[in-house]
């Protein structure tokens, strides 16, 4: 793929699946199978709850559903792999049966991986980046999985500028990705909004998006319900849907391929308008080569 995120990439996934990114913004929906997650924790800890709420997302316009089985936020109760199994495995098979929809499983064990692409996911979500177990990427090498890389700034000493700290893990990342014969054309990347990064952090990461099409793969973002976005608009996080399809649009506009929301709809609205926009720009792909830094 070149620096130009307008140009299509055909992302290859597990089970023989094939994803088309970069001409049209892509919708991934989270269905957390938590009780504990920032804003929707507990509502879909049924496994019945949790496809019905899935389906529903297929309906409004997804077409990634993202199953986790244990929080992300700071300082979240840890969950052991067999629980987080027993909480995500039935929904993956459940959904698999009952939907053509592309399915994601959100974690960085490598077994829960491997046990979750064999019940039918296509994607490997990994918010450590292969940096916590590195025999995951294994897992995506053997599987075909498509692979989500995210960026995090957890648990280590971080880079003063935002952009060079993002090239500095993610590079240790791919090498780890080719290191186990994970093919590039499976690899999406994530810059990991909201993960150790403050306020002032998120908003210069997307002002300085643009920067990231260095890497030469699809970028997908998760701001959603983001705290960042309460800072500016004063919102509560179940109140942060409008002030997330904002950063939809724009980030849309700055080349992001792949959305990871809570309200479909909302931000399916939002990318239909930046779409519709590009659409018309018949010179939006050249110049946006030539403004990105080699």
């Amino acid at each position: 793929m070149t620096d130009n995120p307008f140009q299509s990439f055909y992302w290859k996934l597990a089970h023989g699946r094939i994803l088309e990114l970069g001409r049209r913004g892509v919708l991934m929906a989270i269905i957390n199978v938590t009780p504990d997650s920032f804003s929707d924790g507990g509502r879909h800890m049924q496994a019945e709850a949790a496809v019905t709420a899935a389906l529903r997302a297929v309906e409004e316009g997804a077409a990634i559903l993202d199953i986790g089985g244990e929080s992300t936020r700071p300082d979240a109760e840890p969950v052991s792999a067999e629980e987080e199994q027993a909480r995500i495995l039935p929904v993956i098979a459940s959904l698999g049966r009952q939907s053509d929809a592309i399915i994601s499983v959100d974690t960085y064990r490598a077994e829960t991986a491997r046990l979750a692409v064999g019940a039918g996911a296509h994607i490997v979500n990994d918010v450590h980046g292969l940096q916590r177990e590195p025999a995951i990427a294994g897992v995506a090498a053997e599987t075909g999985a498509g692979l989500c890389i995210m960026h995090t700034g957890r648990d280590r000493q971080k880079l003063a500028d935002v952009i060079e700290d993002q090239f500095h893990f993610l590079n240790r990342s791919l090498e780890i990705a080719a290191g186990a014969g994970i093919r590039r054309e499976q690899i999406v990347l994530d810059p990991g909004f909201g993960f150790a990064k403050d306020a002032e952090e998120n908003l210069q990461l997307m002002a300085r998006f643009g920067d990231l099409h260095r890497f030469g793969l699809p970028i997908l973002v998760g701001t959603s319900r983001k705290r960042f976005i309460g800072a500016v608009t004063g919102r509560d996080p179940e109140a942060r849907d409008a002030g997330t399809a904002a950063t939809t649009a724009l980030l849309r506009v700055a080349g992001a391929a792949i959305f990871r929301v809570h309200d479909v709809a909302i931000n399916r609205d939002a990318l239909l308008v930046a779409d519709a926009m590009l659409e018309r720009d018949e010179q939006k792909c050249a110049r946006f080569s030539a403004r990105v830094p080699l």
